[in-house]
């Protein structure tokens, strides 16, 4: 489990990777995975049988705000905006913002919406929103260590979930980021943006999108020094499910949760965490138009609700 840096990184493109290291070995008992990212079509028949309300769709309260001027507490989510010429990549605020209005029905604030991309994977969901779906479906979040034994479907030590090469005989595998980041995305992969679930060819053990398209929530809290504590332990790490306690040094007062995955922003250019064994990290109760979530179960799911398939 885990990554080193890509061959390639250098210090204005790819991020360094000193969180996922050092790589270490894991045991996980068999569990059942969800195929796909939950769908919005899913989404919303948890939410017309339950009447749920999502974080975003929810005006923030003073009280988790400090400070903050009564004008800006109004409901939304983080939305990737690309600027329009290129732009340094030292501040990521010039690409993203918060929107207005911005929820899971309306994933870019309240002028887009979800109509006819109902097999699109739900985004803009925070981490409490994703395990009371995961809950009314009778499964829970995947943590950290099954999310990565499923996702290499069986291949050990390999860069990408399909393999050691990007592009297998020029093949794309998984919706990332072509062109110049952030301003042009030129979609050579067939996508500018999310794409509907499963594009693009599932993984050994049938799982799709599992790298690129959308992150996904993990119920393991977010420390960059987990892996270094799992490896002091020694042997192999049976089950694990990640830290009492979450901390991020860069953001020392923020609850954060792991994200993995990568997404359709993912490029060598920028953020390289396509490869299989890289974390993202994100605050529990943000949502992003380019982050969603799937679940797992000890046993077969109801195929009224998504299709599994074992992950042993």
């Amino acid at each position: 489990m885990g990554a080193q840096n890509p061959p390639d990184m250098n210090e204005v493109g790819m991020q360094a990777t000193t969180d996922s290291r050092p790589i270490h070995r894991v045991y996980v008992d068999g569990f059942f995975m969800d195929k796909t990212d939950v769908t919005n079509a899913q989404f919303a028949e948890f939410v017309e049988a339950t009447g749920y309300i999502t974080v975003a769709e929810k005006t923030p309260r003073a009280g988790d705000f400090p400070g903050a001027p009564p004008e800006n507490l109004v409901a939304g989510g983080v939305v990737f905006s690309p600027p329009d010429h290129a732009v340094a990549l030292n501040d990521n605020f010039q690409w993203w913002s918060y929107a207005r209005g911005a929820n899971w029905r309306h994933p870019t604030g309240p002028n887009s919406s979800i109509e006819g991309r109902e097999n699109y994977p739900i985004v803009q969901v925070a981490y409490e929103d994703a395990e009371a779906y995961a809950k009314w479906a009778h499964k829970r979040l995947p943590t950290e260590a099954q999310w990565e034994f499923a996702a290499r479907g069986g291949l050990a030590g390999k860069p990408f979930v399909w393999g050691d090469q990007f592009r297998p005989n020029g093949k794309w595998m998984a919706n990332t980021y072509q062109g110049h980041f952030p301003n042009q995305d030129s979609g050579n992969d067939g996508f500018i943006g999310l794409a509907p679930v499963g594009q693009y060819a599932p993984n050994g053990y049938g799982l799709y999108d599992m790298a690129g398209n959308a992150w996904q929530w993990t119920s393991d809290w977010y420390r960059p020094d987990y892996y270094a504590e799992l490896a002091r332990a020694g042997g192999v790490a049976r089950n694990p499910r990640g830290p009492d306690t979450p901390f991020d040094p860069a953001e020392p007062s923020e609850k954060k949760k792991v994200h993995r995955g990568g997404s359709f922003l993912c490029t060598d250019q920028y953020c390289s965490r396509y490869m299989v064994g890289t974390r993202g990290k994100g605050e529990v109760s943000t949502g992003t138009n380019h982050l969603g979530f799937r679940c797992v179960s000890a046993a077969a799911a109801s195929p009224t609700v998504t299709s599994s398939e074992p992950s042993k």
